[in-house]
């Protein structure tokens, strides 16, 4: 019940189409019950050569159950088609009840044509308002929270756990009210008709909810891990085509062929049960009612042939108001099935939404102007928790940096693999927060900055490349789409990607493919340099971003980064300690900590540091 009042409030928007739609169902289950009351003047007209009994102003008998307002609106609706339709020949009879008939049927289907395209755009709505606010909070949750998910269980949430609740929506607001409304409809028209033989076939509804009931159950638990099979599948397809190059490379096809067979599998056995289960409340609860229909046909079969308490033709329109009750009966023993599987696919989707980021803007968080002094450090300390995530310490990353940054200033960060670097700029834009101490712009923390006007002064180029697959010209003005043609130009000549932009067959406009596959390394490399320097931010922030390119990229690479870096306050992480002799300042970490400090040529000097050390295994091996 918690996840459904949760899902109303994506309904929320729709309640004016909702209420349609309800006013359709209604007004659709009133012309069905009369489709099949109907069926009395017509067979009356046709094999009798009198009104029926019911077509004319008889006194129920004083035993009956039926409420004497009802007794009065039947005896009213007899009459009203008595004066109506029985005048004149049965020929001129048989026409006006062909017309009515007409009539009904047409309203009948345009009110269930109205509803179901009115509670098509509530279904549709819905989703795509949820999807969208799944998206959104996506980009709001921290860094760590996609260190310790797999992309492809995060994709199956927003795609196919949406469309089970959509089913579930669809079963609370159809379903749960248009079958339980047409069954009232035509139970009322057996009532008015036999109320014995309605209580006969009354028997069937207690063994039909115990089943109903007990087949619930189990599915709640049976879909909630067919979902997460779906994700699995979902992650392991992800995987591998995001890293079909590296499969290809190590001949590994029959392996992943294996692995993603061993998911199918498996969610194939678990679909199948998933479909046991659900399968079996249907025809179960559709037995009995044929049971109940047995007796109930063999019961007012002797009225007709024995007693005469009924007509033929009462009989045969009780029987099609009483048969009409079992497919509405039939769908609302899967409509708990619906339910379960719309709940398990809810608490998954709302685990999502009520994850809150670890990294959050102060409710009175400030915009940020342009660096003006420096950016400083100050005993800073922070530790992964248990899984990737942070909280409860369980390796120690950086410990008690203090580091003051001065505007303008290019600061390089060596240090061996491990030793906190990535880590340590990965603070300056939020994407975590410090254990200990505080990073201050300006002397203003940045927990009190607003993150996105922080994001907007940092500029960031990474050795893994993030590309888009779309045109050259939108992965340079990301987010920019009113950008003059002639800035990003710009950006690209400075960046050193105009000569292979312009030699590509449809220059700016050229689509680069999923992560820019169709571009070399060097090409996606300066491609990034461009979109930073159209951004134009005050603070750079460069993590490796020559490493993986051959000499004659990495010049121009290089050749884009000093571009970049002129009149800006720099940090450079690199393994090839070539590219920061000229920095102003290198920063040695070991074990999280600045064990080294200074100039190129002045950590040259400390024979015993560390920084001698990995220029001697870099230089000469």
């Amino acid at each position: 019940m918690k996840i459904f009042l949760r899902i109303l409030k994506f309904v929320r928007p729709y309640w004016k189409t909702l209420a349609l739609s309800l006013v359709c169902t209604f007004l659709f289950s009133i012309f069905s019950g009369a489709s099949i009351y109907l069926s009395i003047p017509l067979l009356e007209t046709l094999f009798d050569q009198s009104p029926s009994p019911s077509m004319q102003q008889q006194t129920p008998p004083r035993n009956s159950l039926i409420p004497n307002e009802v007794i009065g609106f039947k005896q009213q609706v007899d009459r009203t088609m008595q004066s109506y339709i029985f005048v004149g020949s049965k020929t001129e009879s048989l026409y006006r009840i062909c017309v009515i008939i007409l009539i009904v049927f047409l309203l009948k289907n345009l009110f269930g044509y109205i509803q179901s395209y009115m509670m098509a755009h509530v279904e549709q709505g819905l989703m795509m308002d949820i999807r969208n606010e799944l998206y959104r909070h996506l980009h709001d949750l921290s860094l760590s929270y996609f260190t310790n998910e797999r992309t492809g269980n995060l994709i199956s949430r927003v795609t196919n756990d949406v469309n089970v609740v959509n089913g579930g929506v669809s079963a609370s607001f159809v379903t749960l009210i248009r079958e339980p409304l047409l069954v009232i409809v035509f139970l009322a028209i057996a009532f008015s008709l036999s109320w014995q033989l309605t209580l006969l076939s009354f028997v069937v509804f207690p063994f039909s909810l115990f089943i109903i009931s007990w087949i619930g159950l189990r599915l709640h638990k049976e879909s909630r891990l067919m979902q997460e099979k779906m994700a699995d599948i979902t992650s392991v397809l992800q995987e591998t085509i995001s890293n079909v190059k590296v499969v290809k490379a190590f001949a590994m096809e029959d392996f992943e062929d294996k692995k993603f067979r061993k998911e199918t599998s498996s969610y194939f056995r678990t679909i199948l049960k998933l479909t046991r289960i659900r399968n079996l409340g249907s025809p179960v609860t559709e037995f009995l009612s044929i049971v109940a229909g047995v007796a109930v046909i063999w019961y007012g079969g002797r009225q007709v042939l024995s007693t005469g308490d009924m007509k033929a033709a009462e009989f045969l329109g009780f029987l099609f108001a009483i048969f009409q009750v079992m497919p509405p009966v039939k769908e609302l023993s899967s409509v708990s099935n619906r339910l379960q599987e719309f709940a398990a696919a809810g608490e998954r989707i709302f685990e999502i939404l009520d994850t809150k980021p670890s990294v959050q803007n102060d409710p009175h968080a400030v915009p940020l102007a342009k660096l003006e002094d420096c950016i400083e450090f100050r005993d800073v300390s922070f530790a992964y928790a248990n899984g990737g995530g942070e909280g409860i310490v369980k390796r120690e990353i950086l410990a008690g940096i203090s580091l003051t940054v001065k505007k303008g200033e290019v600061v390089a960060v060596v240090g061996p693999s491990g030793s906190g670097k990535t880590t340590l700029v990965d603070l300056l834009p939020r994407f975590y927060d410090p254990v200990e101490g505080t990073i201050t712009i300006d002397g203003l923390n940045l927990r009190q900055i607003e993150m996105q006007s922080l994001r907007n002064q940092i500029g960031i180029v990474t050795q893994e490349t993030i590309l888009f697959n779309d045109t050259v010209r939108n992965n340079i003005a990301y987010g920019l789409s009113d950008c003059p043609e002639s800035k990003v130009r710009d950006a690209a000549r400075a960046a050193n990607a105009l000569g292979f932009i312009e030699a590509m067959p449809q220059g700016f406009e050229s689509i680069i493919g999923d992560r820019g596959v169709k571009l070399s390394g060097g090409q996606r490399q300066r491609l990034s340099i461009a979109r930073a320097l159209l951004k134009n931010p005050p603070i750079m922030i460069f993590d490796e971003a020559t490493s993986a390119l051959d000499s004659e990229s990495e010049i121009l690479v290089q050749e884009a980064i000093d571009r970049l870096m002129r009149n800006r306050t720099s940090f450079i992480i690199a393994h090839r300690l070539s590219t920061i002799r000229n920095a102003d300042r290198i920063i040695v970490l070991e074990k999280g900590k600045i064990v080294q400090e200074g100039r190129h040529v002045e950590l040259l000097k400390q024979k015993s540091g560390l920084y001698k050390r990995l220029c001697d295994l870099q230089f000469n091996a």
